[in-house]
């Protein structure tokens, strides 16, 4: 993928604002392999927030736990019938709303928090 390709721009702004959201989160790469040298962003704090991976036509923010948030800005768009997982699919030319989504990354840490204090 080129440096201007429109995905990776997208992914560079989701980064930003995940990052943004919790002084606290950590990015890792995983899951390199032939077919994918570069491997996958992963975010965490206090365990799994989401993962980030880019598609032919799309880029895709995996939340581990999504199922279980509140999204209350409707940000997940696919991966819905999952009783754990949710994503959202950003296309070509779309846009994701950068406030909602700290919201749902916030909601995300406060999960793992509350889950690692059980």
């Amino acid at each position: 993928m080129a440096e201007s390709d429109w995905r990776s721009d997208t992914l560079g702004r989701l980064r930003a604002l995940i990052m943004a959201a919790d002084p606290d989160i950590t990015e890792d790469v995983k899951w390199r392999k032939p077919s994918n040298p570069a491997g996958v962003p992963v975010w965490e704090c206090g365990g799994l927030i989401c993962t980030g991976e880019t598609y032919r036509d799309k880029v895709k923010l995996t939340f581990a736990n999504g199922a279980s948030l509140p999204d209350p800005a409707g940000l997940f768009n696919s991966s819905l019938e999952g009783n754990t997982r949710r994503a959202i699919d950003v296309f070509e030319g779309g846009e994701v709303d950068g406030e909602a989504l700290k919201v749902l990354v916030r909601e995300a840490v406060a999960f793992n928090r509350a889950k690692a204090r059980k």
